[in-house]
Formats: C-alpha cells, structure tokens, sequence
C-alpha cells in the first residue's frame, strides 16, 4: 500500500469503530428502555418535545385553570408528597416522598385517602356554574382541563375550595390525568376512609343568597334545606351520624341555615369565627387557605430586602365591627408614616393590581383581623413573598399542625399591637438577615397556597388532602406553637 493511502485507511478504521461503539450502547439502551428503563420516559419526553411536555408524565399537554408554580427540576415533577399519619413529633411536612413513572395512574393501593363522593344532582354542584348535564349526565368531563366548567372569577374565587376538591376526586379515575395520588375516589362506601359532599355552599352565598321577584326564600336557603333532606335520608349519614362525611363552607355564611343540623360531619372552613365550639373545632374540621387573588410572585422575581422601599402594606376595608375595630385603631396610629402604606382599597378596577405591585415592594405585610379572624390578604400576602404580620387573636391557620409559621411570618398579640410606636419598632428592628430568612422560606412554602387543576404535589388540594389524613389518626391534632413578639 502506497505511503499516501495510509493516514486515509487509518481514519477510516477509526470512524469504523467509533460507529460500531455507539451503534452497541443504542442498542443496549434501546433494550432496557422497552424491558426495564433506566430513564424515565419523561425525561425523554422533555427533549422530544419540550413545548408539549407537562410534569408528571401526561401524554398530552394539559393546561392548569390557575397556572401553578411549574417544579425546579423534573425530578421534582416526579415526585408525590405525602404525610405519613403519624404524631407530629416524629415527621414534619412532606416526609415521605414517592417516585410515579410514566403514566401510572393512581389506585386504591397507592392513595393517601380513598374517598366515596355522592352522586348528587347537578343544582348542588356545577349546575351552581351554569353548566347543562346532558341526558343521564351527572358530572361534567374533566379529562380535558380546558373544557372543564369555569369558576366565577373575582372575590367568589377566594372561596372557591370546593370546585377544585370535586375537581380532583373526579379525575383521579381518570387516567389520562396524572395527579400526586393524595385521594382516588371509590365506588363504595364502604370501601372510603370518607364520604365527601359535593355541594358548592359558597357559591350557593355569593351567587343566590338573594330574594328574587315572587319568591319567599332565596335558592340559597332553598338548596341548604334540600341539602340536609337529601343526607338524612342516606344510609351512610344515618349509620356513621355524619361524622365521616366532609362538606366545604368555606365562605364564613354559608351553610348558615342549616350549619348546626349537619354539625356532626367534617367541615373544611376559612375559620370558627361564626360557628360555636360544638359545630365546629380543630378535633375534626380542617382548616383551608383562601384561594389568593393577586399573581403570584416566581421565587426568581421576587424582590429581596434592598428592593423593598416600603416597610409596611395594608389595603382593605378599614372601619370593621367586632375583632376587626383594631384596624381603625392602627390606622391611625400608622396612617403618617413615610414607609408604610396603611389605605382603603377593594378588589374593584385596578385594586388587585395595586394590591399586588404594593405587596411585592414592601417588606412586611399587615394581616389584621376583620368581621371574622381570617382573610384572603394573607396569603396574598404569602404568594407576594412579602413577610405576613398576624395581628388576629383567634385566627387557626391552613396545615399548623405540619407548617411552622412562625418560620415566614410576625405573630403580634392586637393588644401589643395598638400600643403606640410598639409595631413600628417591632418591624424596624428586624434587621437584613432575619427577614431574608423568613422570606426564603416564605419562597419554599408558598406553592403549598396554590390552588389548581389538575392538582401538583403539595399544593393547596394536596395539602387539604394530607390534613385530612392526619385527622384518621388517634393523635390528637396540636399546632406547632406560635411565637409571639413581645416588648
């Protein structure tokens, strides 16, 4: 062979084997990929197709109704939080951590909870939404999000729990929707850990609670009545007195007629303020965040503390009666101060957006009580990153027997609070480092505020769901102690 042919043939020889090499390792990644994959098919969904790709291993893309904080990582994605039901002192929040691959759809194996959900007609539920069920149609298909009935938006969405807790018991059947596995919904009573009532009683207030024309009674009061006809004649309410059975009355009047007729079951509220110790109590009721109004804030968009100009952010009705006069008395005590933002603001016209670029510039976030210990601007304040002040002597907060709030948050007796020039203090004198800690960790908790469809791991539904499950143990539920700041 000539001299010249040489570095040619060696060439050649060397792409020769370098083919065979990858042609081996393709093949061999082919074969356990069909037989026992190494790498979960998302992952290669991802690269494939990353504008179609969803978490959680969906075939098909799927768009949630209130667009949730999307995972770091797709490891993440995989993930399924659950809690253990065991007593606090030996787990905290989300100690058990799960692997779902693919499409694996959700079984009564796998679940948290199995729940049995009534059948109920339409007029308690998405018929409330102005949806028709067809003939022999008693829910609406959900197993295309973008079709699914929508709900009202504005303040009635603050109440809005019980549509997306029906929302997730119908489509954890459905496998096409993939879901963290919290609940599956069973097809018997007497295989579920509960029985869930699927009337939307906060809607039934906001839309309905009005006397119209010739009628004597508003169809709010109408359903109510009809509500506890209905479960007096169940088999499951007469056998377990209710007490295995969940209802949502979020929005504090509803269920105001019939609340203490149906006292015995599980109610999933924004707080006791308006129900008596007998009807309503940690020992059973759980205990649900409102669903905020303002966008959330992405952990990369949020403001540290430099780029916080304001100290102190409050916007809502001022003058209130009962618990709530301390705001008046705050008013004008804070009303004059160059760095804090103390003003009347509703959720007309710009208000949301206002309330939302406020929250976002200020360090501190004022969480007053009003005509009932709770409201919606906490977590606004929680998904602004923008530290709460809980100034509300008889508030119960979402999940307090797994998250520490005094960890993201400023618990403030109302009687320390109106003595004059003790907040201000308070607030000033949280220097640089202590408040970035409390904001970091606002950053971490703040996805478990998030209401969506279909549910994520660990959001607000999840977290729900978790409470709940903790409520089947003997241990007696006890929050994690509060920290109050003192002078």
């Amino acid at each position: 062979m000539p001299e010249k042919a040489l570095p040619s043939s060696r060439l050649l020889l060397s792409i020769t084997a370098f083919s065979m090499f990858f042609l081996i390792l393709s093949s061999f990644f082919l074969f356990h990929s069909v037989i026992n994959p190494l790498i979960p098919s998302s992952v290669f969904k991802q690269f494939s197709d990353p504008i179609a790709y969803k978490p959680g291993g969906n075939n098909e893309p799927t768009e949630p109704l209130v667009v949730p904080l999307p995972p770091s990582s797709i490891k993440e994605a995989q993930k399924v939080e659950e809690i253990q039901v065991v007593p606090r002192e030996t787990t905290r929040l989300n100690e058990k951590i799960d692997d779902l691959s693919g499409n694996e759809a959700c079984n009564q194996n796998k679940a948290l909870l199995k729940v049995y959900m009534y059948d109920m007609p339409s007029k308690f539920h998405f018929g409330l939404l102005d949806w028709k069920a067809g003939p022999n149609e008693i829910w609406p298909d959900v197993s295309d999000p973008k079709h699914v009935p929508r709900y009202p938006g504005g303040l009635n969405l603050q109440h809005s729990i019980e549509y997306w807790l029906t929302l997730d018991l119908l489509s954890s059947n459905v496998k096409k929707i993939v879901s963290p596995c919290n609940v599956i919904r069973v097809e018997t009573p007497t295989q579920a850990d509960f029985i869930f009532v699927p009337f939307f009683a906060s809607l039934s207030y906001n839309r309905y609670s009005k006397v119209l024309g010739k009628e004597k009674v508003s169809l709010n009061r109408k359903l109510q009545d009809q509500l506890v006809e209905f479960l007096m004649r169940q088999p499951e309410w007469i056998k377990s007195g209710g007490k295995d059975h969940i209802i949502v009355a979020h929005h504090p009047n509803s269920l105001l007629y019939v609340r203490k007729k149906l006292g015995s079951a599980r109610f999933v509220l924004a707080d006791f303020g308006r129900y008596g110790a007998k009807t309503a109590n940690l020992d059973k009721d759980v205990i649900a965040p409102y669903q905020h109004v303002v966008r959330s804030i992405s952990n990369n968009s949020s403001a540290p503390f430099e780029q916080r100009p304001m100290l102190a952010y409050f916007q809502g009705a001022i003058y209130r009666k009962d618990g709530g006069a301390i705001r008046q008395e705050l008013y004008y005590l804070l009303k004059d101060e160059k760095d804090v933002h103390f003003a009347f603001g509703s959720a007309q016209r710009s208000g949301v957006r206002q309330a939302s670029q406020g929250m976002g510039s200020s360090k501190f976030c004022l969480n007053i009580a009003g005509d009932t210990p709770s409201s919606n601007r906490l977590f606004d304040a929680i998904v602004s990153h923008c530290v709460p002040v809980i100034i509300s002597d008889d508030i119960e907060l979402p999940y307090e027997d797994a998250l520490n709030y005094s960890e993201f948050s400023v618990f403030v007796w109302a009687s320390y609070a109106v003595k004059p020039g003790f907040l201000l203090n308070l607030l000033r004198g949280i220097d640089r480092d202590e408040w970035t800690k409390m904001w970091e960790r606002l950053k971490e908790v703040s996805h478990h505020f998030e209401y969506q469809y279909p549910s994520q791991p660990g959001d607000a539904v999840n977290m729900i769901w978790q409470a709940f499950a903790r409520k089947q143990s003997s241990v007696k539920m006890n929050r994690i102690e509060r920290i109050y700041r003192m002078p």
